[in-house]
């Protein structure tokens, strides 16, 4: 029982290492958990989303103070981008009429 505790507790640990982390909703703090960005990164980062809108790709982090091609190639495999709220609204969905 106790291997099997094991196993599940370094499973999840893997789990959570491999997680990316959202540069379209992560906080501060949230980023600073990207080994090769620190606080002062992290700050410029949500401050110039803050500013400029969602990134559209993870290259668009070269324009961030402080972020050059090479340090965006060191972290960009732990970042993904995704939109922050559906790009369209939903169509509403008309309720059945049952009979």
């Amino acid at each position: 029982m106790k291997f099997l505790f094991v196993i599940f507790m370094l499973l999840t640990l893997f789990t959570v290492a491999m997680a990316k982390v959202n540069v379209n909703t992560a906080t501060v703090q949230d980023l600073m958990t990207v080994k090769g960005i620190g606080q002062k990164t992290a700050e410029a980062i949500v401050e110039y989303r803050a500013a400029n809108g969602p990134f559209a790709s993870i290259d668009d982090l070269v324009s961030v103070k402080g972020i050059g091609p090479a340090s965006l190639k060191r972290f960009s495999d732990a970042l993904e981008v995704s939109p922050t709220a559906p790009s369209e609204p939903l169509a509403p969905v008309a309720p059945t009429v049952s009979q």
